[in-house]
């Protein structure tokens, strides 16, 4: 049983209308209510939610048990934005006060105290939430390098400028993992379009293949015959990271699955007649880089002797 966006209901209002504690775990034995955290439940729903939204819920289920004072940071503050989170991101709520000294962390919350200018708060869906730079840059000190890049790529897609992210850097000079940061923030690149493609470009440039261009357009004379995630166009070849999202925007109104992979076939074929190679890769390859290496440093030499 999952859980979709709902009514939180909390311990406090439902003893008030009447309901003891004792019926509270009776009606929870029963399936009637989902506890959240303590003292917070939903109704369960028969459908399915994701990481992002059952996360949304436990923010609705804590921020009115914290007090004021607290604003919505890191991967909480990531998922008010729609910024891509992993689950160790969003295992609790993050929440920053403006005070000195260390973190705390409970079964639900983690508490940063840092220093936080009023211009990078926001609000966003009710909450005081930290902006878009900020949020970046508190996820680029605290999580590992490509996942912060992640970030950081698609808060560029979404509006933030790298003044805004080099700004938010020098606010936070010298705090933990603040040099990291830096380095997340020199590599972004608001051109990629998905967090495969932000986590493919760290893998290749771990690996000494960095492309030459990200979202490079071939054209076939005059016409655009496609563009494609990375390109190395002095070595004549391609590089496409594979994933359900990419799928999902080349279908049309009355497609089905098959109407897309069709049509990617279709474009593949166009760019290897054009003289292109093209190598695919997807999110299980990612963990074998070698492979990826392989396959491209094959199509740098096939290009080259054709």
């Amino acid at each position: 049983m999952v859980l979709v966006q709902q009514q939180v209901l909390l311990r406090s209002a439902l003893v008030a209308r009447g309901d003891s504690d004792a019926q509270l775990a009776r009606r929870r034995s029963a399936g009637d209510l989902v506890r959240l955290r303590r003292g917070a439940y939903v109704r369960p729903v028969e459908e399915p939610v994701g990481r992002e939204e059952a996360h949304r819920l436990l923010l609705r289920a804590t921020m009115p048990l914290l007090g004021p004072g607290w604003t919505l940071s890191h991967g909480s503050a990531a998922v008010q934005q729609g910024l891509p989170v992993w689950p160790e991101a969003v295992s609790h709520v993050h929440v920053t006060r403006p005070r000195v000294g260390g973190g705390r962390r409970r079964t639900e919350v983690h508490r940063h105290g840092c220093r936080l200018d009023p211009g990078e708060v926001v609000e966003v869906a009710g909450w005081p939430t930290t902006d878009l730079a900020r949020t970046v840059v508190d996820l680029a000190r605290s999580l590992p390098f490509e996942q912060g890049v992640a970030a950081a790529d698609r808060a560029l897609a979404l509006g933030a400028t790298l003044l805004e992210l080099e700004e938010a850097l020098d606010r936070t000079a010298g705090l933990r993992g603040s040099e990291r940061a830096r380095r997340v923030v020199a590599f972004a690149d608001g051109r990629s379009e998905s967090v495969g493609e932000s986590v493919s470009r760290v893998l290749l440039s771990d690996l000494g293949l960095m492309p030459e261009d990200l979202q490079h357009r071939v054209l076939n004379g005059a016409r655009l015959a496609g563009r494609v995630d990375f390109a190395w166009p002095e070595l004549r070849t391609i590089g496409e990271f594979d994933g359900r999202v990419k799928y999902g925007r080349l279908l049309g109104k009355d497609d089905d699955g098959g109407d897309a992979v069709f049509r990617e076939k279709q474009r593949e074929d166009l760019l290897r007649e054009l003289g292109w190679q093209v190598v695919r890769w997807v999110w299980a390859d990612l963990a074998h880089p070698e492979v990826i290496a392989e396959r491209l440093r094959r199509a740098f030499a096939r290009a080259a002797a054709a």
